[in-house]
């Protein structure tokens, strides 16, 4: 397992209710990993990404696209992998937002030059 193959296994975190409730109370995080990725795969890929956090257990499951009707015409939603991957007792994932990052820069520089 190469690096490159381990940086295209991991899509994107899942922002849901659902998700959201397992990260506070079970230390779940849930992720869209490639179709045909691995549960050790996803495992060596978080752990990677994330320095410094362990994983313990990793389930995934393969979500069928819904069918959706756009007028007449019968459309389908792609599908998708989605992994559960527990972390140790007390680590966190930080998915920061760049666009906070830079909001938070242009701030604090504006009211620099306000003050001044």
């Amino acid at each position: 397992m190469n690096n490159a193959r381990l940086y295209q296994v991991l899509r994107g975190p899942v922002f849901s209710e659902k998700s959201q409730m397992l990260g506070d109370s079970l230390g779940v995080q849930v992720f869209k990993v490639d179709s045909n990725a691995t549960k050790l795969e996803v495992k060596k890929a978080v752990e990677m990404m994330f320095e410094g956090v362990e994983v313990t257990k990793v389930n995934t499951l393969n979500v069928k696209g819904k069918t959706k009707r756009f007028g007449k015409s019968i459309g389908r939603r792609n599908d998708y992998k989605k992994a559960y991957v527990t972390l140790k007792a007390g680590q966190d994932v930080q998915m920061a937002d760049a666009g906070e990052e830079v909001a938070n820069a242009t701030d604090s520089t504006s009211e620099t030059a306000n003050n001044e």
